[in-house]
């Protein structure tokens, strides 16, 4: 069988594997590549799926244009930056212990599954739209960020790292913004685990060659889950234990969102029956080093227990080899 060497122009990292194997990098720089075509043709972003072959060999990464665009006067809107947060550790970005990074598929929308297709998880449906802001750009849309979101699943599980998971990459995935600075992902509202308040983490890259190495992103931080929309969630069958664990925490006790949330509170649309939409938007200004904020809330570095962990961490949840005792983040 002939091996290609090359594929649109471009030379393969890896040429004997297959199209879809060739990883990242190489996913992005195809969604790129095809936009930068579909742009000469006139076509926009926002009336088309753009897409990248996962290793299902389906169309895998798309972006929409459901999310309010920048207004007209975006420029002459006053922003504050989106506050850092800790990556926690349970990040997935080879920063500790595992990289799906580095898989091939990972550039998707729909987080509900394996990056295979496969192991679909269950919950409320969510729909996340993150408006990227570039304020050392005059507050343009930051077009071609790469973001990676995740959070753990109704059961309060994290893909490759909980019990019985290690082998699973579901509520993981990619996306690069569009012209309007626009990511959409498909997910479900995350379960609440014992010392957190539900939240959702995600990091940003300016460039998608740096999305392979976690300490090029330049902003880490977590989307809160609103307290109206988790007391409706956890009603719903499959969220056992999330009522209870919710009742134990506050935004303004929680280790992380506990000096402030404001900005990281999304604005919400649907229901629990039909599925949420959250909207944020998520100014970065790329100039400034990222201060990572940590709160003294329950089993925070200063709240009860210090920097010790909490009793009932992600169910079935073990600390990565070699990390020291921590609150979960």
């Amino acid at each position: 069988m002939t091996r290609l060497t090359s594929f649109e122009g471009r030379p393969l990292a890896r040429p004997n594997d297959d199209i879809e194997d060739q990883g990242l990098a190489f996913d992005v720089a195809t969604i790129l590549s095809r936009r930068r075509v579909l742009a000469g043709l006139g076509i926009g972003a926002g009336s088309i799926a753009l897409a990248a072959c996962g290793a299902n060999g389906s169309s895998s990464a798309s972006t929409s244009s459901s999310a309010a665009a920048p207004s007209a006067s975006a420029s002459e809107k006053s922003y504050t930056e989106m506050v850092s947060e800790t990556a926690g550790p349970y990040p997935g970005d080879g920063s500790n212990g595992p990289d799906v990074l580095e898989e091939s598929g990972i550039v998707r929308q729909d987080l509900t599954t394996n990056i295979d297709g496969s192991g679909k998880v269950d919950g409320v449906p969510l729909t996340l739209e993150m408006n990227l802001i570039d304020m050392t750009n005059g507050n343009k849309p930051m077009a071609n960020a790469a973001v990676y979101v995740w959070h753990c699943s109704a059961q309060g599980k994290y893909s490759m790292y909980s019990d019985g998971v290690t082998d699973q990459t579901w509520l993981r995935g990619v996306q690069v913004s569009d012209s309007d600075g626009l990511v959409t992902f498909k997910t479900i509202v995350p379960g609440c685990y014992t010392g957190r308040w539900p939240h959702i983490h995600f990091e940003v890259f300016t460039s998608v060659d740096d999305i392979s190495d976690s300490t090029k992103n330049v902003l880490t931080s977590q989307i809160a889950v609103p307290e109206d929309v988790a007391t409706a969630v956890y009603q719903t069958a499959g969220y056992d234990g999330s009522t209870d664990n919710l009742k134990q925490v506050t935004l303004d006790t929680d280790n992380v969102f506990g000096d402030g949330y404001d900005q990281q509170i999304p604005t919400v649309t649907g229901s629990v029956t039909g599925g949420y939409t959250f909207a944020i938007d998520v100014p970065i200004d790329t100039t400034t080093a990222q201060q990572v904020s940590m709160a003294g809330g329950a089993g925070g570095p200063g709240g009860p227990g210090g920097a010790g962990m909490p009793d009932g961490m992600p169910s079935g949840m073990p600390m990565p080899s070699g990390t020291p005792p921590q609150p979960p983040q």
